[in-house]
């Protein structure tokens, strides 16, 4: 699964838009509307590369929020540090 998940980031990261790769995800911030087309532009990709894909996308969208990947981990961190 590894290529084609790097193909897909190799497409999140020429899309501009800040991402976080994980063990099960990539994560992916910015504009809704953003974030849908390099989505869609990934998908459309391992469809050319395989006769069956599954996304599975999550979406937490919420106002007036920038860095919010930066922000909760940093604040997880700052509550361990705390104890």
């Amino acid at each position: 699964m590894s290529e084609y998940v790097a193909e897909c980031v190799r497409m999140v990261e020429e899309s501009g838009l800040k991402h976080q790769l994980t063990p099960m995800s990539t994560i992916v911030e910015g504009d809704l509307d953003e974030v849908m087309e390099v989505i869609l532009r990934c998908h459309k990709k391992m469809r050319e590369m395989s006769n069956r894909v599954v996304t599975s996308i999550e979406i937490d969208d919420r106002g007036g929020s920038e860095n919010a990947m930066t922000y909760k981990v940093r604040s997880v961190e700052g509550k361990l540090r705390s104890k």
